[in-house]
């Protein structure tokens, strides 16, 4: 498996089955500037969507029109998207789980909003914020928070799915910040390795992983808080 972080809170995931893109927020995203669009997205199979914000959805009608590629969302967000043209969508919600070839999505809870001021000065509601947990047949089983605080629940989501891998907002000010992310982590999984994301992207929100890298020292989590492009391989 290879987890790219584009910046922000956009991930890409390949397996041998499977290429996913994950909030693909990367035009206007600070993060994803200097790096090359066509490489991002290239075999994409599916596009997966947290919640409705406009730093999560990003280019995903784009790219969806563009690469054929499956959207999964929670059942608001996907009848916005088709409204949009998107064609091939996969609904769901707060503790559906959807299979595809090689892997299945689980939505989780996450402690967020959901809405977007789109084009015509309208705010909609799109849906519950959430979680994805993706579970995969030929690689570790991965936790993609979505923008969150810290709840109790984690503790269930843990017994469940037993995740490998975090993904992980630490950013503060729309989400947890570094230190309660950390805690987070520890009280709640025994995750091999933890990355976090949702910070330095915009100036409003922290600028580097070290609270998060600081709170997790001396435990069993690897914390692994690659560049933006920078490929890790598990």
């Amino acid at each position: 498996m290879k987890i790219t972080w584009l910046g922000h809170a956009a991930f890409r995931i390949e397996t041998s089955k499977a290429t996913v893109l994950i909030d693909p927020f990367l035009n206007g995203n600070p993060g994803f500037n200097g790096l090359d669009l066509k490489d991002a997205t290239s075999g994409v199979t599916q596009i997966l969507l947290t919640h409705g914000h406009g730093d999560h959805v990003g280019d995903t009608v784009a790219l969806a029109k563009e690469t054929g590629a499956t959207v999964l969302a929670n059942a608001d967000l996907a009848s916005w998207l088709g409204s949009k043209g998107v064609e091939k969508l996969e609904p769901g919600n707060t503790g559906g789980t959807i299979s595809f070839g090689g892997f299945s999505a689980t939505f989780t809870n996450a402690l967020h909003s959901s809405a977007m001021l789109t084009e015509d000065g309208v705010s909609h509601s799109l849906g519950n914020a959430n979680g994805l947990m993706l579970h995969f047949e030929d690689g570790p089983t991965v936790y993609h928070m979505g923008d969150t605080d810290i709840f109790s629940d984690m503790g269930l989501i843990n017994e469940l799915h037993q995740p490998d891998i975090g993904i992980v907002p630490i950013g503060d000010r729309f989400t947890m910040g570094g230190a309660v992310a950390a805690l987070a982590c520890q009280r709640f999984f025994n995750f091999k390795t933890a990355i976090p994301c949702h910070y330095g992207s915009f100036p409003i929100v922290d600028q580097t992983p070290e609270k998060f890298v600081t709170g997790l020292e001396g435990s069993k989590t690897k914390v692994s808080a690659p560049k933006p492009g920078e490929v890790l391989e598990f």
